[in-house]
């Protein structure tokens, strides 16, 4: 008895539902292949397949609010439920860790003072410019301006400084937005420019990282750069969000507050 193909389309799609994880993974397996086959089509591997399956990401979570009216983008389709599981903050974090492990310590010892000091000082510039952004939109508590200031650090500095300070929900979201449009132009940005600022050894990562500080961002974008200086980019860049989550509700919104 022939089963009838609407029946098998019902089949295929529950077990895609009921197996959510595994259906994610075979979706970011197959946008990772179309992406690696544009790159070699339409751009001869100027632009590495990485940032085109970033984009080819945020256009699909853009299409899934968009069809579904929800905040959680493409994972609000049930079909596709466990991309929200596998992008979620367990897996980002494990994999930040699991980085780390590719890192020589030999290396990692060589970035001394250097790398110490492109942290810190990425923070405080990334702080400085989110706040002075701020105020240019009109903010002028202390609370609200350093919190906007550690989301342009990072979109997780953001909530913590807003969450230790008692800023509203609305500007921690604030925050978060700056963090995620600094994650994103550093993702697509790092391949396009790491030939010209000389992002090609492992120090020079070291050194990007901790000015950049979005792990994320780091870790994506030089993986479209040079896979082999992803750990180092992301050691430096882990240092860089915990800096951030000491310094901006502390020294820096004291330092706010003393201005304002």
């Amino acid at each position: 008895m022939d089963i009838p193909l609407w029946r098998f389309g019902e089949a295929l799609t529950a077990g895609l539902i009921s197996h959510a994880l595994l259906t994610a993974f075979v979706v970011v397996a197959l946008i990772t292949w179309v992406a690696d086959w544009m790159s070699k089509t339409f751009t001869r591997g100027r632009l590495h397949g990485s940032a085109i399956a970033i984009i080819i990401g945020l256009l699909c979570a853009y299409l899934g609010g968009w069809l579904t009216g929800g905040n959680k983008g493409l994972a609000d389709i049930s079909l596709f439920a466990g991309v929200g599981l596998l992008g979620g903050a367990m897996f980002r974090d494990f994999a930040i860790v699991a980085t780390a492990f590719g890192a020589q310590p030999a290396t990692l010892r060589e970035a001394g003072a250097v790398g110490a000091f492109s942290v810190v000082f990425g923070v405080v510039l990334s702080f400085c410019t989110g706040a002075s952004v701020a105020v240019g939109f009109g903010y002028t508590d202390a609370v609200s301006v350093a919190t906007i200031g550690a989301g342009a650090a990072t979109y997780i500095v953001g909530p913590v400084t807003g969450t230790a300070l008692g800023a509203s929900s609305d500007v921690i979201a604030l925050s978060v937005a700056a963090g995620l449009v600094k994650s994103i132009l550093v993702m697509v940005g790092t391949p396009l420019v790491a030939r010209f600022i000389g992002l090609t050894t492992p120090h020079a990562a070291m050194i990007y990282g901790g000015l950049m500080g979005t792990t994320s961002g780091v870790a994506a974008g030089l993986a479209a750069t040079d896979a082999r200086l992803v750990p180092y980019g992301a050691m430096t860049a882990t240092f860089y969000t915990g800096v951030g989550c000491l310094l901006a509700p502390s020294i820096l919104y004291l330092m706010v507050r003393s201005l304002l």
